[in-house]
């Protein structure tokens, strides 16, 4: 999807929430958009809507994000250094995609195929749990690091 289809449909989920696209949100889902295999932090987000728009404070960029996060626009997550990181939600995504961590380098890559249907399905069943989401994060070593 590319980033005027993604405002727009962004804009309606703000104002059927009762939010508006202010120039502050739509600086922050630009940073989002541009970076989005990079897994930002809010100071990361922050620092880059800081060179666009200098007149946007940090609390702005942490609000914002927030908003997106309940909106279900970005998913926010958490890897093996405490930070929480905004990660963009796929188009159309029933579930947050997988991951898998670097514990060497830290690199983090994205699994965007659903592996773990045949789990929920087991977890709904046996355990008479419905499942909404599932988060997944394999930790190892990649391909750079295996070469090393």
């Amino acid at each position: 999807m590319n980033t005027t289809t993604t405002m727009k449909k962004v804009k309606q989920q703000l104002h059927e929430a009762g939010f508006k696209l202010t120039p502050q949100r739509e600086a922050t889902l630009l940073v989002l958009l541009e970076n989005e295999k990079d897994h930002l932090s809010a100071e990361e987000v922050f620092f880059f809507v800081k060179r666009k728009s200098p007149e946007i404070g940090l609390a702005t960029v942490y609000r914002t994000l927030e908003i997106l996060t309940e909106l279900h626009v970005v998913d926010k997550v958490s890897f093996n250094d405490g930070v929480s990181r905004y990660d963009l939600r796929k188009e159309g995504a029933q579930h947050f995609h997988h991951h898998l961590l670097c514990i060497e380098c830290g690199n983090i890559e994205e699994i965007e195929e659903d592996l773990l249907g045949d789990v929920e399905e087991i977890v709904e069943n046996k355990y008479h749990f419905v499942v909404k989401d599932h988060r997944l994060t394999f930790h190892g070593l990649c391909r750079n690091c295996q070469k090393k």
